[in-house]
C-alpha cells in the first residue's frame, strides 16, 4: 500500500489523519472511497447540509472549511483492507506538515489505530501544541457503532474547523 498526497487548503484548523488506504480507495485513487465507508456522509452532514456531493467538491468542501485530511501512513503491507493486517508501516512525514501548517490546532484520529499508529511514530508530535482527539472509526468494519453515534463524536470536526483562534 502506498498512501496519498494530503488535502490541505491554505489555512487549515484541523487535520483528520486516518491509517492509510483502503484497497477499494487505492483502485479508485481516492479517500475513503468504500461506499459504506461514514467519512463523506458525516463531512457532508458537517459541512454541505447533508448534500451528497461528487469526489472533487467533497475535496473542496473540505479545503474551505479549514479540514486537512491524511494519513499516519506513507506506505506499509497489509492484506486486504483491514487495519489488524498492517505490517512494515512507514509514517508520513507529519512532523514537517504541521511545521508548513501551523495553523492545524486539533488532530482528529479517524479509529483507534490511526491514534496508535501516531502515537508510534510521531511521539514528538503526540506530545506537541495540537490537541488530539480520536474519533469513532468511520470504516465500515466498525458498523457496530450507528451513523447516529459516529456524527455525534465527529460534531467536534465541525466545531474545532469553526475556531477561528
Amino acid at each position: 500500500m502506498i498512501g496519498f498526497d494530503p488535502i490541505v487548503g491554505p489555512e487549515p484548523r484541523v487535520l483528520i489523519l486516518g491509517t492509510g488506504p483502503s484497497e477499494r480507495s487505492l483502485r479508485e485513487g481516492r479517500y475513503y472511497a468504500h461506499p459504506r465507508n461514514d467519512f463523506w456522509p458525516i463531512m457532508e452532514r458537517l459541512f454541505a447540509g447533508g448534500r451528497p456531493l461528487e469526489y472533487a467538491a467533497r475535496v473542496k468542501l473540505l479545503k474551505d472549511a479549514g479540514v486537512a485530511l491524511w494519513d499516519v501512513l506513507a506506505e506499509a503491507e497489509r492484506v486486504g483492507s483491514l487495519d489488524a493486517n498492517i505490517t512494515a508501516p512507514v509514517a508520513n512525514d507529519l512532523d514537517g506538515f504541521m511545521r508548513d501548517h501551523p495553523s492545524i490546532g486539533t488532530i482528529f484520529f479517524n479509529g483507534a489505530t490511526a491514534e496508535r499508529l501516531f502515537r508510534a511514530h510521531c511521539p514528538a508530535l503526540a506530545e506537541g501544541a495540537a490537541r488530539l482527539v480520536r474519533l469513532p472509526s468511520t470504516s465500515p468494519a466498525h458498523a457496530s457503532v450507528s451513523f447516529t453515534l459516529k456524527l455525534a463524536a465527529w460534531q467536534a470536526v465541525g466545531a474545532a474547523a469553526g475556531d477561528e483562534d
